[in-house]
């Protein structure tokens, strides 16, 4: 559904779930591996939208800021859910994880890219 949706649109996908899919027109699907069931509270998805957001201002692709957009914060609802638990975790508890995912994530490139499973 993501690819199609963004071949239709000429725009770059991300349809939030379980997993979390990002596409973009002729390149293939980007599978997420990170986050949790936990994620789907009311603001998660705004934190997202921040997240790549900022990444786009910091100089990143649309679909380099969407991939690792993506990554960093579902790396940032698992650690909410290991402090929190899954059933106890709200957005700010995502926000308030985004620097130690970050400092997991490590500081190997400009972006902070991540390893996803790619679908053709």
């Amino acid at each position: 559904a993501a690819m199609l949706l963004a071949e239709t649109t000429g725009m770059i996908v991300v349809l939030k779930g379980a997993p979390t899919v990002v596409a973009a027109p002729g390149e293939p699907a980007y599978v997420n591996v990170s986050g949790n069931p936990g994620m789907a509270t009311g603001g998660s998805g705004d934190v997202l939208t921040g997240v790549i957001t900022s990444l786009i201002a910091q100089g990143a692709s649309p679909l380099e800021a969407a991939v690792s957009g993506v990554y960093w914060h579902g790396l940032a609802g698992d650690l909410a859910a290991e402090a929190f638990g899954e059933r106890g975790t709200l957005a700010g508890d995502i926000v308030g994880k985004l620097s130690e995912a970050d400092a997991l994530i490590g500081k190997n490139s400009r972006f902070r890219y991540i390893e996803t499973s790619r679908f053709v």
